[in-house]
């Protein structure tokens, strides 16, 4: 294993990720637990080479964490308050070193890591039955939790949810990005259930099946999806 060097990476510079699943009629996220006995979460995250953009950055660590790379991707906010450190690994500092001396993480590292960092959000919507969560190498494990029981999250990555959330209904109908958290095929009941979810509220039938025939969603999905790079054409079942 290579040893963490953190002189190869943009300074005080991250990138945190919310991770949108769904499932069973839920909206979940990805959290994983990091390697401590206190148990501490956080989003999915990492840091941007010298020679890489932010954008690339963030592709890179989405596919380390889920295992796929053809994912909905989009930057939605930059945290960057001046008291912006991560009190959680300053308190537990000396467990955090022993286990990241483990994976060879050098001191300076560790230090640089308890520092103030900027973050840049970005929010990712995914096929969860396509993911096969990674553990990382500060995790001890990753799960998928319902976006209304998230467990306490270290600094500010609960705003960052919150923040993600508020985008992702904002842009649901316009950008019509929610039907990437479908699989290839599904019915209208199965997007009504999935709109109930990301606005935690119940939807009228029949308004809401108007409500998406007014969008042209299937005329605007063939064509925002037709010749698309490495993504295969979405299959639609509507049944009233």
């Amino acid at each position: 294993m290579n040893s963490f060097n953190s002189k190869n990476y943009l300074q005080q510079l991250s990138i945190d990720c919310v991770i949108f699943g769904y499932k069973e009629a839920e909206l979940k996220v990805l959290i994983p637990k990091i390697l401590l006995k206190k148990p501490l979460y956080s989003l999915p995250g990492g840091f941007i080479y010298l020679d890489e953009s932010i954008d690339n950055a963030a592709m890179r660590i989405l596919e380390e964490r889920t295992g796929i790379n053809d994912i909905y991707l989009e930057q939605y906010h930059v945290f960057g308050k001046e008291n912006r450190i991560n009190k959680d690994l300053l308190d537990n500092m000396e467990e955090f070193s022993k286990q990241m001396n483990q994976i060879e993480l050098e001191e300076n590292g560790i230090n640089w890591l308890s520092n103030r960092f900027v973050s840049i959000g970005y929010y990712a919507l995914v096929d969860i039955n396509k993911v096969n969560p990674k553990i990382g190498k500060m995790d001890e494990s990753v799960e998928w939790y319902n976006v209304k029981s998230l467990p306490q999250l270290i600094m500010d990555h609960g705003e960052m949810v919150e923040k993600a959330l508020e985008t992702l209904r904002r842009n649901l109908d316009e950008k019509l990005i929610g039907f990437n958290l479908l699989p290839e095929t599904f019915t209208m009941r199965e997007v009504q259930e999935l709109y109930e979810a990301v606005y935690d509220k119940p939807f009228a039938r029949n308004n809401f099946q108007k409500k998406i025939l007014d969008l042209n969603v299937l005329e605007r999905l063939e064509k925002k999806f037709t010749g698309a790079a490495n993504k295969a054409p979405y299959l639609y079942r509507f049944l009233m």
